[in-house]
């Protein structure tokens, strides 16, 4: 399935990206990172990546998660991760990512105590 974006500001300083379908090496990732460049040129403190919808990540995506992390923090602002389940989830605690991002069970929960944490 090819992978469809969707981004949302539920509130100031807050961008979410919503992802449905597969994350794969390529296009996919860059796709994914340029987004993340934008929300960060458009000075938004916390990117929420929403992986509610997404069925399937290899190990370039958890590479580009992991660049997508470090361009955030740099900038000054922090990324969260939400609706991360089954082999999802599964990807991120075997990369041990989750001791690294925070994950929420909903970008709406992520935006909430992200953004009240900051």
């Amino acid at each position: 399935m090819i992978l469809l974006l969707n981004k949302t500001t539920p509130k100031e300083g807050v961008t979410v990206l919503h992802m449905k379908g597969s994350i794969h090496s390529g296009p996919d990732c860059r796709r994914v990172e340029q987004e993340v460049e934008h929300v960060i040129s458009a000075k938004s403190s916390l990117v929420i990546l929403d992986l509610t919808e997404v069925t399937h990540i290899d190990s370039s995506a958890i590479g580009s998660i992991v660049r997508c992390f470090t361009r955030v923090k740099h900038s000054g602002g922090k990324l969260c991760l939400a609706g991360c389940v089954g082999m999802i989830e599964a990807s991120i605690r075997l990369t041990r990512l989750d001791k690294v991002l925070e994950m929420f069970p909903t970008a709406a929960v992520a935006a909430e105590k992200c953004s009240s944490a900051n």
